[in-house]
């Protein structure tokens, strides 16, 4: 029981975006990023202002404003 659905989650999880998060936008070590729990990254979101305190579970709509609002690399226009 419920074995189908823990690789149904882990198909779903966009994880270049939580690693742009967490490696690029809270600055953490990878092997700090990969030893925390879904729970303490969610804390540290939480401490650093990028989702309310004590919200739902992070969705894909706030992931790409995230995403949007941090992104890996500036626009080309600002790069020149």
């Amino acid at each position: 029981m419920g074995e189908g659905r823990a690789e149904d989650d882990t198909a779903r999880t966009d994880w270049p975006g939580l690693m742009r998060l967490g490696l690029g936008v809270l600055r953490l070590p990878p092997d700090a990023f990969w030893a925390m729990t879904p729970a303490e990254f969610r804390h540290a979101l939480e401490g650093a202002g990028l989702v309310p305190l004590g919200g739902g579970a992070l969705g894909r709509d706030r992931l790409a404003e995230l995403m949007a609002a941090f992104p890996d690399h500036a626009p080309m226009a600002q790069q020149q």
